[in-house]
């Protein structure tokens, strides 16, 4: 019963991804970076994204990881979130339980 509902919620939530990053694509231009579509959302939020992560985790993580997801398009951070979440849910949609065999005496 738990898998099943952890399997729904996944699928719900990649559902939720999915479509917000078809909205981002389609209501803003597809090239959108997403530090102007946070920019956007308050002027001052990249600035306190960055502070947060550098002060937070290993100053590496904001260069390798932080910036080259801000240049890339909107749509795409959720759309990739979506197919990872996607793809775990029909892994725990799949898997099979083994049930035990009881033997007859």
């Amino acid at each position: 019963m738990a898998r099943l509902l952890a399997t729904r919620t996944l699928t719900v939530i990649a559902a939720a991804l999915l479509v917000s990053a078809f909205a981002l694509a389609t209501v803003f231009s597809p090239s959108l970076p997403l530090i102007l579509l946070l920019s956007m959302a308050d002027e001052t939020l990249p600035q306190r994204l960055q502070q947060i992560v550098q002060l937070h985790l290993p100053s590496w993580v904001w260069s390798w990881v932080g910036v080259p997801l801000l240049v890339r398009p909107a749509w795409l951070l959720p759309a990739s979130l979506g197919l990872i979440v996607a793809g775990a849910a029909a892994t725990m949609a799949n898997r099979h339980v083994p049930r035990s065999h009881r033997r007859r005496s």
